[in-house]
């Protein structure tokens, strides 16, 4: 725990109780002495600097611990399984290229995007929002974002933009691209050149 100065409440009664002209602490009592502080610790309240005291007047109990060194004691957080980790396995492509795999069968719905039902860009959109991702909703703002990519550097999570901008699908790797392609027709898993004619690739 960082030292601090703690002014109001609870923690300004506890630390006028230490501060009081003398220190009385366990057996020890201590007169106020020249101007230097001391980092004690109270237990339940926190660590302070307290001036007039010098270190060896303060019980061990009470010693304020210096903070741990940086990585060590330090708690790490687990990853979220749509956490964004650039080079591992929950990257946001493959964690959306997943999600979209996941609504295959569904309806095709024009402006619809989610969740039981998507036209194009909608599936796609609905795709990154479950990686924790916003991007455009529409097939030309998804063509207008990202980061243009090969055709042959193509990774899970790509978008695959069609006839000049007019339609988007997921690739999800393997040559294949999900999309929801038309009334009547379900959301459903194609080879990459199916969907009509690769008009650009982007990478989110």
């Amino acid at each position: 725990m960082a030292k601090h100065r703690v002014e109001t409440g609870r923690f300004q009664t506890a630390r006028t109780a230490v501060i009081a002209g003398s220190l009385t602490l366990g057996a020890v009592a201590v007169g106020a002495g020249p101007a230097l502080a001391t980092p004690v610790s109270i237990p339940g309240v926190g660590n302070f600097d307290v001036p007039g005291v010098d270190a060896h007047q303060i019980p061990d109990q009470f010693k304020a611990k210096p903070d741990a060194p940086l990585g060590l004691n330090v708690a790490i957080p687990n990853f979220a399984p749509n956490s964004a980790v650039p080079g591992v396995n929950n990257a946001p492509g493959k964690v959306a290229a997943s999600a979209a795999q996941t609504r295959i069968g569904d309806p095709y719905v024009y402006g619809a995007s989610g969740p039981n039902a998507f036209d194009c860009s909608g599936l796609v959109f609905w795709s990154y929002k479950q990686a924790g991702k916003t991007i455009p909703r529409d097939s030309y703002g998804q063509l207008g974002g990202g980061t243009p990519v090969s055709l042959n550097d193509l990774q899970p999570g790509d978008i695959i933009i069609y006839n000049g901008g007019g339609h988007s699908g997921m690739y999800v790797g393997d040559g294949m691209v999900v999309h929801s392609s038309t009334e009547g027709v379900p959301v459903r898993k194609v080879p990459l050149h199916n969907p009509g004619s690769i008009y650009a690739a982007r990478r989110y």
